[in-house]
């Protein structure tokens, strides 16, 4: 359905269509062009890490990623459950072994103190584990320091999945410079966007020159085609590119209204028992990307569904929280290491509209309709 207020909308108010007429204009449209070098060196400037990588999606960075850590075929690789399907697909494209972790409930991200239980687990069967991907839910910045610790103690490499998480920060470092390597995505519903599209970025140096080499498809430098590996077609074109320059432009700005959303949520929403948001930290400035709630139903009278069928029925997008792949059907058997955590934030959550230009109207006409629904829920 069409809906009048949206999850999480593109917002093209900046340069957008001055760059992308610049960049047709200079008759590169595809893997080579200016706004690819350009898009790559804000990234890196944002992050203050080497120059990113500027790749076609968030999927193919974790993929490329995870194949720049060395993980093959019979590999197991620790990937936090509570997630998007694209956290782990890329570890099966790899003939790899997802072994699946439970949420804690401050962040809603990977347990620190699970995932080490997991690799002890692992170390014992004599499958210690090549990597751990780690994700920064909903823009919301994992437990790093506890998660930091562990990994060093056993010496696994993270790949940080930060493709929800883009202007991040935790510690006051952005987010996705944590780990060996880090993911961003720019798909159309993220904070901002290059209408697709996704980017690695590391201190690794020559991790970033593999990335880009394996990205287009391993060719070598020479005046005719000659590959000595197998390589990929997920570099980002320049069209792309060019969108994604104006966006970063605007991140500031694009954060800053999404924590006041998300601020507006509260305030509304204050003294209506039975909701409870995902919070940042001492440590945290999370990007609120999404506003994220949880339905107690037990208090509120009704659950996450009946409110999304409710707010869809008077054209408001929401969406479920993900869930847990250790619950998805095509990851039946997969080890698990956890309890109910991130069965229970699936089964409660709810995310709200969030896109940067909700009014203060829009948002009040939902919780309008939330309050509406409790209402008759005591009726």
């Amino acid at each position: 359905m069409a809906y009048q207020i949206k999850l999480s909308a593109p917002i093209f108010n900046g340069n957008e269509s001055i760059y992308i007429q610049q960049a047709v204009d200079s008759g590169h449209l595809a893997t080579y062009g200016s706004f690819i070098d350009q898009f790559e060196y804000k990234l890196g400037a944002l992050t203050k890490t080497h120059q990113a990588v500027a790749l076609n999606s968030g999927t193919s960075a974790l993929h490329l990623g995870m194949a720049l850590l060395g993980v093959s075929h019979g590999d197991e690789v620790i990937c936090q459950s509570f997630t998007f399907c694209a956290s782990a697909n890329p570890i099966i494209y790899l003939g790899a072994t997802p072994i699946f972790v439970d949420s804690e409930l401050d962040t809603w991200n990977m347990c620190p103190e699970l995932l080490e239980d997991a690799i002890l687990n692992r170390i014992a069967n004599g499958r210690k584990p090549k990597a751990i991907v780690i994700v920064h839910l909903f823009g919301m910045p994992a437990k790093m320091n506890e998660i930091i610790e562990v990994a060093s103690k056993y010496q696994i490499p993270i790949l940080e999945d930060a493709a929800e998480a883009v202007g991040s920060k935790y510690a006051n470092r952005h987010c996705g410079t944590f780990g060996e390597l880090g993911v961003y995505s720019f798909n159309g519903n993220k904070i901002i966007t290059a209408g697709g599209g996704g980017a690695l970025i590391s201190k690794n140096a020559s991790l970033l020159q593999k990335a880009e080499y394996l990205s287009m498809q391993a060719r070598e430098d020479l005046p005719y085609y000659q590959h000595l590996e197998i390589g990929y077609n997920y570099r980002m074109n320049n069209l792309s590119a060019a969108v994604g320059v104006a966006q970063m432009e605007q991140l500031h700005q694009a954060v800053k209204r999404r924590r006041e959303i998300n601020q507006n949520y509260r305030q509304l929403l204050n003294n209506m028992p039975g909701i409870k948001f995902q919070d940042d930290s001492d440590l945290s400035e999370s990007n609120y990307w999404l506003t994220t709630v949880l339905i107690d139903e037990k208090v509120m009278g009704f659950s996450n569904d009946q409110l999304r069928i409710k707010l869809m029925k008077n054209g408001i997008e929401t969406r479920f929280l993900w869930k847990p792949l250790h619950m998805q059907p095509v990851y039946r058997g997969i080890q698990f290491f956890g309890g109910s955590i991130a069965k229970s934030l699936f089964h409660s959550g709810i995310c709200l509209p969030s896109s940067s230009d909700l009014t203060f109207d829009d948002q009040s006409r939902i919780v309008q309709l939330i309050q509406d629904e409790l209402a008759k829920s005591f009726k």
